[in-house]
């Protein structure tokens, strides 16, 4: 008997492994696990006998159109002129030059429609990235109603346990779970970019074995800063089906004959560890996805907002940059309000030239004051945006989102640009080209804080010829490579309202991401603790402020803020001016404390230890070549002076630790490694002390 075919694309410790369906009608998944786990029966092996579902409903198929997959929920759905949709294709070849890539070509011979399944290992990782080609080789157009990028399958017995970060605006990034037995899930935002009600990510265990630290976990992410939705189905025979793709704003994306489309990759993760470990997995990707870069000293920074607000002048900014410096701080950033109109809310975006009014001086001169502290200097912009009364909307009223005849909906009292249009990217790249080259900028936030609504682009053809979306992201990437390669000396921040805009592509291309707008001091664990799930620390910018909680306003202390802010990307963001003398002093102290750490923080492996529900939580840095070990803990409970038993220390049981070897804490106190790991950490929290950053070094 001829074994089909079947082939393995292997990471540093997993294995990805597809064969064949005996019809050469479609590819399955044979196993993915770690090395080895393809030896022996498939987890996914099904007994081709269905009732009322058709086999590839049944099967656990790695991607397949409507036609095939008919009740399961097709990958892949194609209109024909007729309108007519289903495709029915066959095997027509493979091509694996090694272990690392994969490309398997399926073809329907009444469309024309040639698809082909990517697959490509990422080096120094365990990601698999996949994505699937489609290319119109006939004579008629076709309409894809539906593109998803790929399908994967994780075997399960009672069911599966899915973990997502779900929100809303100042609340993103939540950790949520929920066990799906039947039926479907499903998340997905049509907000122009991934959204702050859902990150487009996702983790899946088997619910018999979830919770534990050996559970096996899955996990994708969706590396696309447009529409997007991520699907699971539990399905007959105990398996889980993930789907994810971009969703086409006008419905369905249109192929003409001799056109090729690429859908976004699809980052797909295996660890034997838990969700612990998988996160691991996905920092040492995003590390991956930095480059040369991630090697960069991500500087503590002072931004201005919420101390000046849209009152931005000369003489204020100063008074907080001198004060600013004499904390530490490395990077001065004016906020919203530094550019001419800019008063409030309604004014002046799209023209961005420095405000003559608010430096009477000169904007260089100001940018000197600056740099002569000896800060770097940066500004937050937001590209994307025009405001009404802009001398910009004047000009160019073509150039934002619209309908004709229908009324404009003001989002933030501001419209929305439309990036996809080749002139619109080159006022954007010439307007940050002017203002990095005039001035001496080192740093730009890049804000976004409205989405799409009117989304159409009159003049361009009937919307089923548009792809507005697409277009849109591929402006914004174009933008972002522009910066990357004109102007590599200056550090990008993402923001979009917060955490609205935050997956792998921009995280390719920016060098940190702002979680949330919401920087109250539980509000802010809760926020980050769901990030650092899915994104590695050194992306992960944070500051102090004297923000109320929003969510959970029970006060915390000072040093609360900063080792929550010095868990990732260290900034500062309140009113020092307010502060007294003895806070500056604090907040001086723990700024060179951060600085004598962040290598660790930023490059070392993460555990996440506790959650914000304990009463105590922590994050633990193990440094990547070196002695140290940094742990960021938090009291989360009471502050009472009695946090579990009176008298008696919380612990924070370590991770990964040398059980054999011997720690020492800046105090001059020993631990051994068994200690730490069984007994664990102690901490002695009270009302006054709620937070502690402790080094460890191996002896």
């Amino acid at each position: 008997m001829t074994p089909h075919p079947a082939w393995s694309v292997r990471t540093d410790h997993t294995v990805y492994a597809v064969r064949l369906e005996p019809g050469g009608r479609w590819a399955e998944t044979a196993a993915w696990g770690p090395l080895g786990a393809e030896s022996g029966p498939s987890p996914y092996d099904w007994s081709c006998r269905t009732h009322f579902i058709t086999p590839a409903d049944a099967a656990p198929a790695e991607y397949l159109p409507y036609g095939l997959r008919p009740f399961g929920g097709p990958d892949l759905t194609v209109r024909r002129p007729d309108g007519e949709r289903g495709l029915w294709w066959t095997f027509t070849g493979a091509v694996q030059d090694d272990e690392r890539s994969l490309r398997l070509e399926f073809t329907d011979e009444p469309t024309g429609l040639r698809t082909v399944l990517a697959y490509e290992a990422v080096p120094g990782t365990d990601v698999v990235l996949r994505w699937t080609e489609v290319e119109n080789t006939g004579s008629e157009p076709l309409h894809l109603e539906r593109l998803d990028s790929a399908a994967v399958n994780v075997p399960v017995t009672a069911g599966a346990r899915l973990t997502h970060l779900a929100g809303q605006w100042s609340q993103e990034f939540t950790r949520t779970q929920l066990d799906l037995v039947r039926g479907r899930f499903t998340m997905e935002s049509t907000q122009g970019v991934p959204g702050h009600a859902y990150a487009p990510w996702l983790a899946v265990q088997d619910t018999a074995l979830a919770d534990g630290p050996d559970t096996p976990t899955y996990g994708v992410a969706l590396e696309w800063p447009g529409n997007w939705h991520i699907t699971a189905d539990a399905e007959p025979g105990g398996t889980v089906r993930i789907r994810a793709g971009r969703v086409p704003h006008e419905g369905a994306v249109l192929l003409r004959p001799g056109s090729r489309l690429t859908t976004p990759r699809l980052a797909c993760a295996f660890s034997p560890g838990g969700l612990d470990g998988l996160s691991q997995v996905w920092h040492r990707y995003e590390r991956r996805l930095a480059g040369e870069r991630l090697h960069r000293t991500r500087k503590v920074l002072y931004n201005s907002w919420e101390a000046t607000g849209f009152g931005v002048d000369a003489a204020s900014q100063l008074e907080l940059a001198d004060l600013a410096a004499g904390l530490g701080v490395e990077l001065f950033v004016v906020d919203d309000g530094w550019f001419t109109g800019r008063t409030d809310e309604k004014g002046g975006l799209g023209d961005w030239d420095p405000d003559p009014a608010a430096f009477p001086d000169g904007f260089d001169a100001f940018v000197d004051g600056v740099r002569g502290l000896g800060m770097d200097f940066g500004l937050w912009v937001e590209p994307e945006a025009v405001s009404p009364a802009s001398r910009l909307y004047a000009e160019h009223p073509e150039w934002v989102y619209r309908i004709d005849g229908r009324p404009a909906t003001l989002v933030r009292e501001q419209l929305l640009l439309d990036l996809g249009r080749e002139d619109v990217q080159d006022f954007v790249t010439g307007t940050l080209d002017r203002l990095l080259t005039r001035h001496r900028v080192d740093y730009l936030k890049w804000d976004m804080n409205r989405p799409p609504t009117e989304r159409g682009r009159p003049g361009a053809g009937p919307a089923g010829k548009q792809d507005l979306d697409a277009a849109h992201v591929a402006g914004y990437l174009r933008v972002l490579d522009h910066l990357r390669a004109e102007h590599p000396h200056v550090t990008v921040e993402g923001c979009s309202g917060g955490g609205g805009r935050i997956e792998h592509a921009t995280l390719a291309r920016t060098d940190v991401v702002w979680p949330s707008d919401n920087t109250a001091p539980l509000d802010r664990l809760a926020v980050q603790y769901g990030y650092l799930h899915a994104h590695a620390p050194h992306t992960m910018s944070s500051w102090v402020t004297d923000a109320p909680g929003v969510f959970d306003p029970r006060p915390r202390s000072l040093a609360f803020r900063f080792v929550l802010a010095a868990a990732g990307v260290l900034g500062i963001g309140a009113d020092i001016r307010r502060w007294t003398p003895a806070q500056r002093a604090e907040a001086a102290r723990w700024v060179a404390r951060y600085k004598e750490v962040r290598t660790v923080v930023h490059h070392g492996r993460a555990r996440l230890i506790g959650s914000p529900a304990d009463p105590t939580c922590g994050v633990q840095y193990d440094e990547a070549d070196g002695p140290r070990t940094v742990v960021a803990a938090w009291s989360t409970g009471r502050l009472d002076g009695a946090p579990l038993v009176p008298g008696r220390a919380s612990r924070l049981r370590l991770r990964g630790l040398d059980p054999a070897a011997r720690y020492r804490d800046e105090h001059g106190t020993l631990y051994s490694g068994a200690h730490l790991l069984h007994s664990g950490l102690p901490l002695a929290w009270t009302a006054a002390h709620d937070a502690e950053l402790v080094v460890l070094t191996r002896q």
